[in-house]
């Protein structure tokens, strides 16, 4: 009896789940929804096109007719409302049902709206979808000075093409550095310095109490809670996502913080899995549940799902992640859970090359590389084996880091 598939979102973790279905069963109904107006694109590249330096073309990565070669059905511009588990069922804006044996909940989420006065108002910007980063890219055009708020890797993005369109900016952090969960004040100086050079200026301590605007609702001004003001007509603001589990509100599927998956990517119900930034999933590297909203892990993440939904247990997701910026002279990249961990090791070896290394039990589990990133594979590989490593510190922070100066046992079964 041929088996039936839906999958809810066509991000990178429900395309790659979709290519794979179409792999492993031939024969089966596949189908994807999607709210979005147009099909994949990479989420990546759209902050070089918000930046100027690239045109539509090349960010688009499937058109419809892709997945019309692969017979899948592909519904854009549908908002599921409703899923029903008992019933095997989804139901759409449109009160289109759609039965399926098997269902993958891959929809990602919503950036977080600033509790402030004024956030709703026009030329405020939150950047997540490509649609976001037309508007973007519009309104930058004919910006003559900028706010960013949000310390994170989503507002080095936006402070990022603040600087490329040439527009002043103030980028307002509530702590003392930019990701401070992740980087010391020292790390973070060789961004900060490095947004200076791109008139960006880095404001510590801040915030936005509430924006001014206009008498047509247009931004001018955002004042932050110590009283001072910020001249603005264009605002970027990126502190988190609102992940999207309203629809399985009513069902019994476990959400806590985003849908809770085992290392399979199932929930808690039988037929029902989950993928991408959304999941709450069993890390098995960690030993604990993780969330993690980079590109590598949700198309890893959609992959595994798709071969457990046809074989459960198949194969579990065990992965390091990485992130990527490429905004500056130098690069910079985080991997794991950087912002995780009960012990820390950092080292500055010149004025543009830092590394820091988080520990949990001794055993890494996670990293920020700057200025150089030579040593990211062995300290991958030293995460995946689960090496107790954490008392060798003066090794692993060596300039010139090699695995074999560490004193290890003998590598644990995988």
């Amino acid at each position: 009896m041929t088996q039936s598939y839906v999958i809810i979102g066509d991000g990178i973790a429900g395309s790659s789940a979709a290519e794979t279905l179409r792999e492993e069963e031939p024969d089966a109904d596949i189908t994807v929804v999607t709210d979005e107006g147009e099909a994949l694109y990479n989420r990546i590249l759209i902050k070089e096109f918000a930046k100027g330096k690239l045109p539509e073309a090349p960010i688009s990565i499937h058109d419809p007719e892709w997945y019309d070669e692969r017979d899948i059905e592909l519904k854009m511009n549908t908002l599921v409302t409703d899923v029903d588990p008992e019933g095997h069922t989804i139901e759409t804006h449109e009160g289109e049902t759609l039965s399926w044996d098997k269902l993958l909940v891959s929809v990602g989420g919503t950036p977080t709206q600033l509790p402030v006065d004024n956030s709703d108002a026009e030329g405020v910007h939150h950047f997540w979808t490509f649609q976001d980063a037309r508007k973007i890219r519009s309104h930058m055009e004919e910006a003559d000075s900028s706010v960013i708020v949000g310390a994170g890797l989503l507002g080095i993005d936006l402070a990022a093409i603040t600087a490329a369109q040439d527009v002043e900016g103030k980028y307002l952090m509530r702590g003392n550095c930019w990701w401070r969960y992740a980087l010391s004040e020292d790390g973070a100086e060789i961004i900060h310095e490095a947004l200076r050079e791109r008139n960006v200026e880095p404001v510590f301590d801040s915030g936005v109490d509430h924006f001014e605007v206009d008498e047509e609702n247009n931004v001018t001004t955002a004042v932050d809670p110590n009283g001072d003001e910020y001249d603005a007509d264009f605002v970027g603001i990126a502190i988190g996502l609102d992940f999207n589990t309203e629809i399985l509100q009513g069902t019994d599927i476990e959400v806590d913080g985003g849908i809770v998956v085992d290392e399979y990517m199932r929930t808690n119900h039988d037929d029902i899995f989950a993928a991408g930034d959304i999941t709450q999933f069993h890390d098995t590297i960690l030993g604990e549940r993780a969330q993690n909203g980079a590109w590598g892990s949700a198309k890893e993440q959609g992959t595994i799902a798709a071969k457990n939904m046809v074989d459960y247990e198949s194969e579990a997701f065990r992965w390091v992640s990485s992130y990527s910026i490429t905004h500056f002279d130098f690069p910079f990249l985080s991997f794991g859970h950087p912002t995780l961990g009960d012990d820390e090791a950092e080292a500055k070896h010149s004025d543009s090359e830092w590394r820091r290394l988080a520990f949990k039990d001794g055993k890494i589990c996670g990293g920020v590389l700057i200025g150089d990133l030579a040593p990211q594979s062995k300290y991958k590989k030293l995460m995946r084996e689960e090496r107790v490593v954490a008392d060798q510190k003066d090794v692993l922070m060596q300039e010139e880091f090699d695995i074999e100066d560490l004193d290890l046992e003998e590598a644990p079964a995988e």
